[in-house]
C-alpha cells in the first residue's frame, strides 16, 4: 500500500518497484508541480555509517546538472527511509519502448547523441553510474531522452561492503571488471552503453542464461555476439563499434561517451565509423581530417572466435583513421557554406520595408534546411492599394515566441499568428538578426536562422563538441557576438565565414575577440545599447551552499582587458528575490540596455515566479505585479525603446487549470491599477504549463 505523503510530497500513485528502490508519482506543493520520488530500503539505514555516506552522495547528484541528466530536486528521510525527489519523466522509459520491439539505427543514434555529453559529464566529475540499463534511461513529453538514478548503485554498493552481498548491479549490464569486484570508471559505464545498444537495435540482450550468475559469467568470458547474425540488415560497419563497447579489457573500449556516440552517428549516416580512442580524461574533442573519398564497406565477418575478432577490430580502427578524411566535413560543409554564403543577409545596416503577412496565414513547411535567399534592399511602393502594415508599439512590430518546439510570429497585438518552423525541435534563445529578417536560436548544439517570410532555415554554426550552448547574443551594431560554450564566455567578432568554420572553443579562441571568460559558468547574456557592457548570468555558490545563478554586469570598452570591470552583481545583499534561497536561479532576464533589468524568480512550473526590476547603478529593486495577483511571470522582455515589457504570465490562484497568457503593456503604468488585456492567443498555444515561450520582439524599420 502505497503512503500517503513522504516528506512535503503527496503521493499519487507508484510508478514502479524493484530490489533497490520504489518510485512513486507524487505532487509538490511548495512548487506546484509533479515529481518523482524515489524511496530506498530501510536495511541501509541499520549501517550507522550510511547516513553520512547518503548525504555526501546525494548532494553530489543533486549538483551534477546537464540538460540530458533527471535532475535531483531533494533528498531526505521520511520514517526511517532515505528518498531522492526528481523530476517526473511522463514519457516512460527506453525498457518501455523496447517491450514493442527494437528501434531503428537512426532513433538509436539520436538517443546516443543527446545521453553521450551526459554521461561525460558526470564522468568528468568522478561520479559513475554503475547501473546504467533501458529502465533507466527516461523521456520527458517531447520525446528527449534523460539519464537517472545516478548514485544509488554506489550508495548500494558501500552498503554491500558492510553487509558482504552479492557485487550490486544488473547482471545484464555489468562490465566484466564490475562483475569481478574490481575498481571502477567511466569505461564500465560504456560497456553497459554497449549493451543497452546490442539491445536496441536488436530486442534481445547479447548474453542471456538461466542465472543471473551464468550470465555475469559470459560477461567475463565469453565473446560478444556478432549483431549482423541476429539482424543481418544492420550495416556491416555497425559489428566493429558493438565489438569496441563491449571489449573485455576497458582499454580497448571507447574512452568517451561521445567518442561511442560519434562512431554510431557515422554508421547511421552511412559513413565508416571512427574507432580511434582519445587520450582520457573525458570529454575530449573529436579531430577531424580533411575530406578523402571513402573506402569501400566492410564486407560482414563471420564467427571465427574472439583474438580474429580483435584484430579485424585493429584493422577496422587503422582504416577509420584514413577514412577520418571524409567523416565529417562533408555532411556539414553545405549547411556552412549556406550559412556563410546567404545568410550574409543578417547584418545591421539593411533597411527593412514594412511587412504584411495575411490574415490567417498557412503554417509554412520547409523541407531539409534550405539555405537563406539574399536580403536585397527593396523599395518601399507608396500607393493607396498599399496596407499600412503591422501595428508598432514600444518601437516592436513582431513578436517571434516558442511553442511545441516551434517558433510561431505574431503581430505585436497577437494579430496574423502563423507558424515559421515544423521540426518540433527545442529551441532556446530567441532574437531577430540586426536587419529584422531572421530569427537566430539555438537547438541542440546548432546555431540557427529562420526568415520571417518563407521560413527557410540555415546554421550559421554548429559547435558538435558542445555539452553546454546557452547563448548567442549579436550586439546591437552587429559587430560582435556573444556566445556561452560549455558554460565559457567568448566575446568574438559576428564574422559569418568564421562562426561557421568554428566547431570548438579552439576555434572560437582563434578569432581574436575581444573576450574570453574561461573561469565563468556562464549561462544567458545580454548586451547595453552602445556594446559596451554585457550582462551574463553566472553559476556560483550562493545561499545554503547550493549552485546559485547571479547575474553580472561587465564594462568591456577596454577590449582585450585582463581583468574586465566588474559593475554589479545581483541577486545579493542589496537585493534578495522571494524564495531565491530555496531556489536560488534565475529563469530568465532582460535588459533595456541602459541601467534596468526585468527577472523573475523560480516559484512553479519550472521557472514562473515573482518578477522584479533592478537598476544597477541605484542597486534599487522593485516587486512588479502587473496582474494583481502577485504570481507568477516569466520571460520578460522589454521592448525596443524601453517603453513596454511583454510578459509570459500563469495565475496561481488557478492552480494547475491556470494557463500561459502574453500580455504587451506599457512598463509606465504598471502599479496604477491598470486593467490589461491578453494578446488573443488559442486556449491550447501553450501545450504544456512547463512551457518556457521565450519571446523576441523586432524592432520596427519604416
Amino acid at each position: 500500500m502505497s503512503p500517503e505523503k513522504i516528506g512535503r510530497y503527496e503521493i499519487k500513485a507508484e510508478l514502479g518497484r524493484g530490489g533497490m528502490a520504489t518510485v512513486y508519482r507524487a505532487y509538490d506543493p511548495r512548487f506546484e508541480r509533479e515529481v518523482a520520488v524515489k524511496v530506498l530500503p530501510r536495511e541501509m539505514l541499520h549501517d550507522p555509517q550510511f547516513r553520512v555516506r547518503f548525504e555526501r552522495e546525494a548532494k553530489t547528484i543533486a549538483l551534477l546538472e546537464h540538460p540530458a541528466i533527471v535532475p535531483v530536486y531533494d533528498f531526505g528521510e521520511e520514517d526511517g527511509q532515505p528518498y531522492f525527489v526528481m523530476r517526473f519523466m511522463p514519457g516512460g522509459s527506453l525498457a518501455d519502448r523496447l517491450k514493442q520491439g527494437p528501434l531503428s539505427l537512426q532513433e538509436a543514434a539520436r538517443i546516443f547523441e543527446r545521453l553521450a555529453p551526459a554521461l561525460d559529464e558526470a564522468h568528468a566529475r568522478n561520479v559513475i553510474h554503475r547501473d546504467l540499463k533501458p529502465g533507466n534511461i527516461l523521456f520527458d513529453q517531447y520525446n528527449e531522452p534523460y539519464l537517472s538514478d545516478f548514485g544509488i548503485a554506489k550508495l548500494s554498493e558501500a552498503q554491500t561492503s558492510v553487509t558482504g552481498s552479492a557485487i550490486i548491479g544488473t547482471p545484464a549490464y555489468m562490465s566484466p571488471e564490475q562483475a569481478q569486484g574490481e575498481a571502477v570508471d567511466g569505461r564500465a559505464d560504456i560497456y553497459a552503453l554497449g549493451v543497452i545498444l546490442f539491445e536496441m537495435l536488436t530486442g534481445r540482450q547479447p548474453f542471456e542464461g538461466d542465472t543471473p550468475m551464468s550470465v555475469v559469467v559470459k560477461h567475463i568470458t565469453t565473446p560478444p555476439p556478432h549483431i549482423l547474425d541476429v539482424r543481418p540488415d544492420l550495416p556491416p560497419a555497425i559489428e566493429p563499434v558493438i565489438e569496441k563497447s563491449l571489449a573485455k579489457n576497458r582499454d580497448d573500449r571507447f574512452g568517451t561517451a561521445i567518442e561511442f556516440a560519434n562512431a554510431l552517428a557515422a554508421v547511421a549516416r552511412g559513413e565508416p565509423a571512427d574507432l580511434k580512442t582519445a587520450v582520457r580524461p573525458a570529454p575530449p574533442t573529436v579531430a577531424r581530417l580533411p575530406a578523402q573519398p571513402p573506402p569501400a564497406a566492410p564486407p560482414r565477418r563471420r564467427r571465427l572466435g574472439l583474438w580474429i575478432g580483435l584484430g579485424l577490430v585493429l584493422l577496422l580502427g587503422a582504416a577509420a583513421v584514413l577514412a577520418a578524411a571524409w567523416l565529417f566535413l562533408p555532411s556539414l560543409l553545405p549547411a556552412f557554406q549556406a550559412a556563410a554564403t546567404t545568410v550574409s543577409a543578417v547584418t545591421p545596416a539593411q533597411p527593412t520595408p514594412a511587412v504584411t503577412p495575411a490574415q490567417e496565414t498557412p503554417a509554412i513547411t520547409p523541407a531539409q534546411e534550405t539555405p537563406l535567399p539574399p536580403v536585397t534592399p527593396q523599395a518601399t511602393a507608396t500607393s493607396p492599394a498599399t496596407p499600412a502594415g503591422p501595428p508598432v508599439v514600444g518601437g516592436a512590430d513582431q513578436i517571434a515566441v516558442v511553442s511545441g518546439g516551434d517558433i510561431w510570429v505574431m503581430d505585436v497585438d497577437g494579430g496574423h499568428l502563423r507558424q515559421l518552423t515544423t521540426d518540433g525541435a527545442a529551441k532556446t534563445d530567441l532574437q531577430w538578426s540586426p536587419d529584422g529578417r531572421q530569427i537566430i536560436y539555438i537547438s541542440g548544439r546548432r546555431v540557427q536562422a529562420v526568415d520571417f517570410e518563407t521560413g527557410a532555415v540555415a546554421t550559421i554554426a554548429e559547435f558538435v563538441t558542445a555539452d553546454y550552448l546557452e547563448a548567442f547574443e549579436i550586439s546591437p551594431d552587429g559587430s560582435q557576438v556573444a556566445i556561452s560554450l560549455n558554460r565559457e564566455l567568448y566575446v568574438v567578432p559576428f564574422d559569418l565565414q568564421a562562426l561557421a568554420a568554428a566547431r570548438s572553443r579552439t576555434q572560437l579562441i582563434a578569432m581574436n575577440g575581444c573576450f574570453t571568460y574561461s573561469d565563468l559558468g556562464t549561462t544567458e547574456a545580454r548586451w547595453s545599447n552602445d556594446g559596451q557592457r554585457l550582462a551574463v548570468g553566472v553559476l556560483t555558490v550562493g545561499p545554503s551552499n547550493l549552485r546559485a545563478e547571479v547575474v553580472r554586469v561587465f564594462d568591456i570598452s577596454a577590449c582585450n582587458s585582463a581583468s574586465p570591470i566588474v559593475l554589479d552583481t545581483f541577486p545579493g545583499p542589496r537585493f534578495d528575490m522571494s524564495g531565491y534561497n530555496v531556489a536560488p536561479w534565475i529563469p530568465s532576464f532582460d535588459w533595456n540596455g541602459d541601467t534596468l533589468f526585468v527577472l523573475n524568480s523560480a516559484i512553479r512550473n519550472e521557472g514562473f515566479g515573482n518578477l522584479y526590476s533592478y537598476d544597477y547603478v541605484t542597486h534599487r529593486a522593485h516587486l512588479l505585479d502587473p496582474l494583481g495577483s502577485t504570481c507568477c511571470y516569466r520571460d520578460a522582455r522589454w521592448s525596443p525603446d524601453g517603453t513596454y515589457l511583454l510578459i509570459a504570465y500563469q495565475d496561481i490562484r488557478l492552480g494547475a487549470e491556470s494557463r500561459t497568457q502574453l500580455y504587451y503593456l506599457p512598463f509606465g503604468s504598471i502599479g496604477t491599477g491598470a486593467v490589461y488585456t491578453p494578446l488573443p492567443l488559442p486556449e491550447d498555444f501553450f501545450p504544456t504549463p512547463r512551457a518556457r515561450p521565450q519571446m523576441a520582439l523586432r524592432p520596427a524599420r519604416r
